[in-house]
């Protein structure tokens, strides 16, 4: 029989003597794993890296055919007290919560209690009125056009390990008077719309979000071990911490969310498959909400994306594949299911460092191995990753080519190989060459095309994703020592986030100036330009930040996005 979690450190024998004495029944039940020895082992083999005597890892469970076919854990659930994880191990799983969130809503609609297309205002009436309507609906596909609450918050001084709780969200969402796009228009991921379900859920039903589903999904599906954690001080008992690794060591990464709906699900592997199942043979919900729970939304061009309710619905190498990923602090959870045969996996991990996702994908891999198609898209592409690319033509490639007007594409060579990044996202990413002219990025999602260069530079270059091509024009590479920085610089506050930057000069490491912007909680961010008005800035959540001028030339504000905000307005007031 397999080794079934790390063994611990000599300090921690009676932790891990008890864990064993009280999970082993369910372990090792013989009608618990109906999965192969073979696959069993070969799982084991692809979680090797954890099984060791010193770090965080996961825990994994197979779902075939109605019961939990397989589960194992590695590594360890707390580090300071040598606590291995377990399949009993309780995780916070982060945006996998947003398809309980979305169910609870479909059970409040059965009931009669509220529709899917009610304006959120109806029942959150202190939301700013955008003056346009905003509905459930379009907030559970993320096509509501509202700002993400992660943005805001990093935008208004917070930090993500900071306590968050739903009221300072709400208090938050309650001051915006923009969205980032009308509501339909477009899908963009955005947190805030499942923490105001959430909301919803809790006014409607009179009982507090975690309250409600405990009692209509986790007590009648048996998940003893799951809760929503809307209370930072709370004790979960078995609970995994989390972590990340650094210059050679893992060190803690806190999180304190007191905010649910978008996240803060605490639950097992174990617990987990049995919601996995209720899709299959629903003991809560019926076949119609599960089906709306599968459907994917509609953009208002009639454009259908990816995204269901809380639920991404693709294929994975020729299989109809339900799933949905999370990352918060060192947490990295995946949940994928497979409807055409019964087959559904989990994998969490408590290491910033993990791929839940890939690792999932390993699993099904060996799960599925007799279903999988071959991925030919791949197989061909890797084929013309043989190709070598004359390095002759990469002098007329490099340059910059405008995605935005605040966002180039940058290309550049180095030693026989062509690399991009934006100006947004200074991280130089290499590019594998499918012929002289063409080339894919690292996993394959992304291609450039450029023309024939002719012995001259190229003005143009298509960016190839799915059926999505965009044509980018080659534009003149800026020189950001023309701009004079001192006409940018003042006090600048955002009604909206009710905090203030104030925007200076500082010198480089070589003597030259620098934009800066100083904040006492944020610290500073340092602002590059882009273009005369336009510049990047060095935090994630204010990536870019757009200058605007009245009638006499003289700054006003700029506009400041990350991510997942759009456009937050900050006025010079000095």
């Amino acid at each position: 029989m397999n080794r079934r979690y790390s063994k611990p450190g000599k300090k921690g024998f009676y932790f891990f003597l008890i864990s064993m004495l009280c999970v082993s029944s369910a372990l090792y039940a013989s009608d618990n794993y109906s999965l192969p020895h073979d696959m069993g082992k070969r799982i084991d083999e692809v979680f090797l890296a954890y099984d060791t005597a010193w770090t965080p890892g996961v825990a994994v469970a197979v779902v075939k055919d109605g019961q939990i076919a397989y589960t194992n854990a590695y590594g360890y659930a707390h580090l300071e007290y040598d606590i291995p994880n377990t399949p009993s191990t309780v995780f916070h799983i982060a945006s996998i919560s947003k398809q309980f969130t979305t169910f609870s809503i479909l059970l409040l609609e059965a009931d009669g209690k509220l529709s899917l297309d009610d304006d959120v205002r109806l029942h959150i009436p202190e939301l700013p009125d955008f003056g346009v309507t905003i509905t459930l609906r379009q907030m559970a596909h993320n096509i509501s056009g509202m700002r993400d609450q992660w943005n805001l918050l990093g935008m208004a001084g917070w930090r993500l390990d900071d306590v968050i709780s739903t009221q300072q969200v709400l208090r938050l969402l309650s001051r915006q008077k923009e969205l980032n796009f009308n509501p339909g228009d477009e899908y963009l991921y955005s947190n805030s719309g499942f923490t105001l379900l959430a909301e919803v859920v809790a006014r409607v039903s009179g009982q507090s979000f975690a309250e409600y589903t405990k009692e209509r999904i986790f007590e009648p599906l048996g998940m003893h071990s799951t809760l929503f954690y809307d209370d930072h001080e709370v004790i979960v008992r078995n609970r995994a911490y989390s972590y990340a690794g650094r210059d050679g060591n893992y060190r803690k990464r806190v999180l304190s969310y007191a905010t649910v709906g978008a996240t803060s699900l605490f639950t097992t592997v174990e617990d987990i498959s049995l919601w996995a199942m209720n899709f299959d043979d629903p003991v809560v919900g019926n076949a119609d909400i599960i089906d709306k729970m599968n459907t994917r939304g509609v953009l208002n061009d009639g454009t259908t994306i990816s995204y269901a309710l809380g639920q991404t619905v693709g294929t994975y190498r020729g299989l109809h594949m339900i799933s949905h990923g999370g990352a918060d602090a060192g947490y990295r959870t995946f949940l994928a299911r497979f409807p055409d045969h019964g087959v559904s996996l989990v994998v969490f991990s408590n290491d910033a460092g993990f791929s839940s996702n890939a690792m999932a994908m390993r699993v099904a891999d060996i799960v599925l191995e007799n279903y999988l198609e071959e991925d030919e898209q791949a197989e061909e592409a890797w084929d013309k990753l043989v190709v070598r690319a004359d390095p002759a033509y990469f002098t007329f490639f490099e340059g910059h080519f405008r995605q935005a007007a605040d966002n180039h594409l940058i290309i550049e060579s180095d030693n026989d190989t062509l690399y991009y990044y934006t100006s947004s996202v200074r991280r130089r990413n290499v590019l594998h060459p499918l012929s002289n002219t063409e080339f894919i990025t690292e996993g394959g999602r992304t291609r450039l095309k450029f023309p024939e260069p002719n012995n001259s530079d190229v003005s143009t270059l298509n960016l190839i994703r799915g059926d999505e091509t965009l044509e980018l024009p080659r534009v003149e590479v800026f020189d950001p020592s023309q701009v004079l920085l001192d006409g940018f610089t003042g006090t600048f506050y955002s009604e909206e986030l009710d905090i203030s930057y104030i925007l200076g000069l500082q010198d480089d490491d070589s003597g030259n100036q620098r934009l800066v912007s100083s904040q006492l909680r944020i610290g500073n961010m340092y602002l590059t330009p882009l273009t005369p008005d336009h510049f990047s800035g060095s935090n994630w959540f204010a990536s870019r930040i757009a200058f605007e001028r009245n009638d006499q030339g003289h700054v006003i504000g700029f506009r400041a996005t990350g991510s997942r905000a759009r456009n937050v307005w900050f006025e010079k007031v000095k």
